[in-house]
C-alpha cells in the first residue's frame, strides 16, 4: 500500500508540469491587459511599460515561463498585481472556507445519496424508484447558479428562515485559530459562532451539493441494482441471513466501488464548481476571489490558485484510490 501511494504521489510531478504549461499559456491567451486593469482609466504608455517590466511581463514568454517554474520550485508564488499580497499567504486566508463549503455539501450529497439510491435500487418500478429517478433527472439539470439564487430567495428574502450571505454574522465577536469557522467555534467553545457559522453554511452548502447529490443518488442505484441480482446474494438470502445482514455484508460492500470513486471525482469538482455558489453567498473563498482575479486579469493568482487546486483534487483521488483496498480486499491483493 504504500509503495502504490508512493508511486501516485510521484505522478503528480509530470501531472503539474503539464498543467503549469497548460495553465500557464492559458492565461497568457486571456483577452485584456492586466497593467490596464490594474491603472484603469489612469493607464498611460508610461505606466503600463513601469508595471509589465515589474511584473516580468515585458520578457519573452518563453522566458517568463521559466522564470515562473523556477520561483515555483523555491516555493514563491509571487504576489496579487491587484492588491499586493502574497499569493499564498491570500490562499491560505481563503482556502478554509471553500474546504468547510466544499466538506458540508458533499456530506449532504453523501449522507442523503447513498441512502436513497439503496432504497431506489430495493424498490425498483415502485412508486419511491421513480420519485427518487425523476428528483435525481431534476437535480443533475438544474444550474448551481440557478438553483443558489431559487433558494436565496425563498428561504433567506422571502421566509427570512436563514442568513443570505457571508460565513457567519458581521456582529458576531468570534475568535477565528484556523479559519475554519465551525471548528473554530467548537475549539475555543463559542458554541453561538460555531452554530451561527452551520447556519450560514446550509443554504450555499446545499446549492453546491445538489448536483453531486443527484449523481451519487444515481450511481448507488444502478450498483446496488446490479449487485442484487448476484448469485451470491441470493444464496445469502436462501441461507436465511437477515436483510440487514445481507445489506451490509454483501450488497453495500460490492457495491460501493463506483460510489466512492463517484465521490472522489465529485469532491475535486466541488473545490472547482464553488465560484459560482460563493459569488451569489458573497462567500469568502476561493472560488470568488478566483472570479475577481479572472476579471482583473491578475495573473499570479490566477496560476498560484488552480495550482493549488490541482494538488488538491490530486490528493484527494489518492485516498478515494487507497479506499479501494479498505473496501474490497481483493483490490488490495492485485
Amino acid at each position: 500500500m504504500l509503495k502504490f501511494a508512493l508511486r501516485r504521489l510521484a505522478l503528480l510531478v509530470p501531472v503539474l508540469f503539464g498543467l503549469s504549461v497548460l495553465l500557464f499559456a492559458w492565461v497568457r491567451a486571456l483577452p485584456g491587459d492586466p497593467a490596464r486593469s490594474l491603472l484603469g482609466e489612469r493607464a498611460t504608455p508610461e505606466g503600463i511599460a513601469r508595471v509589465n517590466a515589474s511584473y516580468g511581463f515585458d520578457q519573452p514568454l518563453l522566458q517568463q515561463y521559466l522564470i515562473y517554474v523556477k520561483a515555483l520550485l523555491q516555493g514563491d508564488f509571487g504576489d496579487s498585481i491587484k492588491t499586493g499580497q502574497p499569493v499564498l499567504t491570500t490562499f491560505f486566508e481563503r482556502f478554509p472556507a471553500t474546504i468547510e463549503l466544499a466538506t458540508t455539501a458533499l456530506l449532504f450529497a453523501i449522507v442523503v445519496g447513498v441512502p436513497l439510491g439503496y432504497l431506489a435500487a430495493r424498490n425498483q418500478g415502485r412508486f419511491l424508484d421513480t420519485a427518487v429517478v425523476s428528483g435525481s433527472l431534476l437535480g443533475v439539470a438544474t444550474p448551481v447558479f440557478f438553483l443558489a439564487i431559487l433558494l436565496k430567495l425563498v428561504f433567506a428574502d422571502w421566509l427570512g428562515l436563514l442568513p443570505t450571505a457571508l460565513r457567519q454574522d458581521a456582529r458576531m465577536d468570534a475568535t477565528h485559530i484556523t479559519n475554519f469557522y465551525v471548528l473554530d467555534g467548537l475549539l475555543t467553545r463559542e458554541w453561538d459562532a460555531a452554530f451561527n457559522a452551520m447556519v450560514h453554511l446550509v443554504l450555499p452548502a446545499v446549492a453546491l451539493g445538489t448536483i453531486p447529490l443527484a449523481i451519487i443518488v444515481r450511481i448507488t442505484r444502478a450498483s446496488v441494482a446490479e449487485v442484487l441480482h448476484e448469485d451470491y446474494v441470493r444464496t445469502a438470502e436462501s441461507k436465511g441471513l437477515s436483510r440487514r445482514i445481507v445489506s451490509r455484508r454483501h450488497v453495500l460492500r460490492n457495491a460501493l466501488l463506483p460510489v466512492v470513486t463517484t465521490i472522489g471525482l465529485q469532491a475535486g469538482l466541488l473545490l472547482s464548481g464553488a465560484v459560482l455558489t460563493e459569488s451569489v453567498f458573497a462567500f469568502n473563498g476561493i472560488g470568488s476571489y478566483l472570479f475577481q482575479a479572472i476579471s482583473q486579469r491578475d495573473f499570479p493568482v490566477l496560476q498560484g490558485f488552480i495550482i493549488f487546486i490541482a494538488i488538491t483534487y490530486s490528493l484527494i483521488n489518492l485516498l478515494v484510490d487507497l479506499a479501494y483496498g479498505v473496501i474490497d480486499p481483493r483490490v488490495r491483493v492485485s
